[in-house]
C-alpha cells in the first residue's frame, strides 16, 4: 500500500457520509507531524518527498466540517485545528513555489503525471522554468478556501479577520497574476484559454499552447462573499473599498453584484458608474466573465473537452493533430489525444491524463460551475453543447456534466455498465455487473474504465 496525499483528500469526501469522525481522522492524520514537515511541506508520496500533489486539503477539510454537521452544530475545534496547519502549508507554498515572488507558481507534474510535454518535475529539457497555469490556478483555490474557513471563524472571534484579510491579498494578487500583473500573465487572448510557459527571462518565454485540463484548473479558483457576511466584518469591509478606491489595478480582477431599487446589476471592480450605496456580493475569481464564457465555449465543445462520459483531461482536437513543439535548440516534442491507456512510460506509464476522463478533476469542475452559478444565476447563459444553439445556466450545466459522469455505471440495454466494457467473461467468472470494480480513469468515448 501506498499513499498519494491528494487522492486521499479525494477520498474523505464520501467517507464523511459513513463515518465522519474517520472522515476528520483521516485529514488530522496527514496534517499531524507524521506527514506535514516541520517546514509546512506535504510530499506527493512515500518514495519522493520532493515531490508535491496539488494542495487541496484546505477545501477536504472545508467540505468535511461542513458536510458533518447542520449550520450551528458543526465541529469548530476540528476546523481550527486543521485551518492552523493549513497556515504552515500555504506558507509553504508561498516560499518554496513562487520563484520570483511575482505570484507565479511552479510545483513540478502536480499530480498530472504526463499531460506535459515532458516531466515537469524535472529540469526542462529546453533551459528556462515553467511558469504553471495549474500550480497557480491551485494556489489561488486553496486561498479561496482558507480566505472561506477564515471569515468563518471570524465572526466568533476578530482574531480571525486579519488572516481573512491576508488571504484576500494573496487570492486578488494571484488573480491579478494569472491575468496580467507584472509578469503578463498566462492568459492567452487569442485563443481564449490558460497555458502553461518556458520562461527564460523576465522578457523571453514561450506558451505552450497545449489545450489540457491545465488551462481548465483556473475554474477553480472562485469564491463568493454576499453582502450580509462581510457587513459583520468592519475591517475585512474595508479591505474591500480599499482595494476598490486605491488599487484599480486590482480592483478589476473583482466582480459585484449590487442591488438598487430592487434590481441586481453586475459590474467590475474598477467601473466608475459602482455605486458606494447599497448591499454587494461579491465574486472573486481567476476569469472574469468574458475569460469564463470563451474557456466555457471550449470546455462545452464536444470536438474538443465534452466527452460522451465526462470532461476529457487533453482535448480531442489532437486526435490525428498532434500538438507539435519546437525548442530553441531545433529539437521537437510531440502530443497526442490518448483516450485510453497510455502510450507514455513517463510516471510508470500505468497512468494517463492525454484524454481520459478523471473523477476527482471533473468534480471540481462540476463544484466549480456552482459556484459561479451562485453569482450569476440566469444573467449569464452558455451554449450547450457550443455550437447547439440550446442555452442553459450553469447549474444546468453542471448537472448536465454529473449525468455523463454517471452513465458510466449506468446499465445499458444489454446489462452491462460502460465502465466494465465489453468484459462477458469477468461476469462469467463471479464478478457480475452489479459489483462494479474501482477504476483510476475512464475512456471518455466508451466510459470503459
Amino acid at each position: 500500500p501506498w499513499f498519494a496525499a491528494w487522492d486521499l483528500a479525494f477520498h474523505v469526501i464520501p467517507i464523511v457520509n459513513i463515518d465522519p469522525q474517520f472522515a476528520k481522522d483521516q485529514l488530522l492524520l496527514f496534517l499531524s507531524d507524521k506527514y506535514l514537515h516541520a517546514n509546512g511541506q506535504i510530499p506527493a508520496y512515500e518514495w519522493n518527498f520532493s515531490d508535491v500533489n496539488p494542495p487541496v486539503h484546505a477545501w477536504a477539510v472545508w467540505r468535511i466540517y461542513k458536510q458533518s454537521g447542520s449550520i450551528g452544530k458543526r465541529d469548530k475545534g476540528f476546523l481550527k485545528r486543521c485551518f492552523h496547519k493549513l497556515l504552515l502549508n500555504f506558507s509553504w507554498w508561498v516560499n518554496r513555489k513562487d520563484a520570483d515572488d511575482n505570484n507565479i507558481f511552479g510545483g513540478g507534474f502536480l499530480g498530472l503525471d504526463n499531460i506535459g510535454l515532458f516531466d515537469r518535475s524535472q529540469s526542462l529539457p529546453t533551459g528556462g522554468s515553467l511558469d504553471q497555469s495549474d500550480g497557480t490556478s491551485w494556489m489561488a483555490f486553496f486561498a479561496t478556501q482558507m480566505l472561506d474557513m477564515a471569515l468563518e471563524l471570524a465572526l466568533d472571534d476578530d482574531v480571525y479577520e486579519d488572516i481573512a484579510i491576508k488571504f484576500l491579498d494573496h487570492l486578488i494578487s494571484i488573480i491579478d497574476a494569472m491575468n496580467s500583473g507584472t509578469c503578463g500573465g498566462l492568459w492567452d487572448d487569442d485563443d481564449g484559454f490558460y497555458y502553461d510557459r518556458i520562461r527564460f527571462s523576465d522578457t523571453d518565454f514561450v506558451s505552450l499552447r497545449i489545450r489540457s485540463l491545465v488551462g481548465l484548473v483556473p475554474l477553480f479558483g472562485v469564491l463568493v462573499v454576499e453582502s450580509n457576511l462581510v457587513d459583520r466584518l468592519p475591517n475585512f469591509k474595508a479591505k474591500i473599498e480599499d482595494i476598490l478606491t486605491s488599487r484599480p489595478e486590482l480592483a478589476r480582477q473583482i466582480t459585484l453584484m449590487t442591488e438598487e431599487r430592487g434590481k441586481s446589476r453586475i459590474v467590475m471592480g474598477d467601473d466608475p458608474a459602482l455605486n458606494e450605496e447599497g448591499p454587494r456580493h461579491y465574486l472573486f475569481a481567476i476569469p472574469s466573465r468574458d475569460k469564463l464564457e470563451r474557456i466555457l465555449d471550449r470546455l462545452l465543445d464536444e470536438n474538443q473537452f465534452l466527452a460522451p462520459y465526462g470532461i476529457r483531461s487533453l482535448s480531442k482536437e489532437y486526435e490525428g493533430q498532434p500538438y507539435h513543439f519546437q525548442d530553441q535548440s531545433g529539437n521537437s516534442y510531440c502530443l497526442n489525444y490518448v483516450p485510453g491507456e497510455s502510450d507514455s512510460f513517463m510516471f510508470g506509464g500505468n497512468s494517463n491524463w492525454r484524454g481520459p476522463v478523471w473523477f476527482p478533476t471533473t468534480f471540481l469542475i462540476i463544484m466549480a460551475l456552482e459556484r459561479y452559478y451562485y453569482f450569476y444565476r440566469d444573467k449569464l447563459l452558455v451554449e450547450y453543447p457550443t455550437g447547439s444553439g440550446n442555452k442553459l445556466n450553469l447549474r444546468q450545466v453542471s448537472q448536465e456534466i454529473s449525468r455523463r459522469l454517471v452513465k458510466i455505471f449506468v446499465k445499458d440495454a444489454n446489462g452491462l455498465r460502460p465502465c466494465h466494457g465489453d468484459e462477458r467473461e469477468r461476469y462469467a467468472g463471479g464478478l457480475g455487473p452489479d459489483l462494479p470494480l474501482f477504476y483510476e480513469f475512464f475512456h471518455p468515448e466508451t466510459g470503459r474504465g
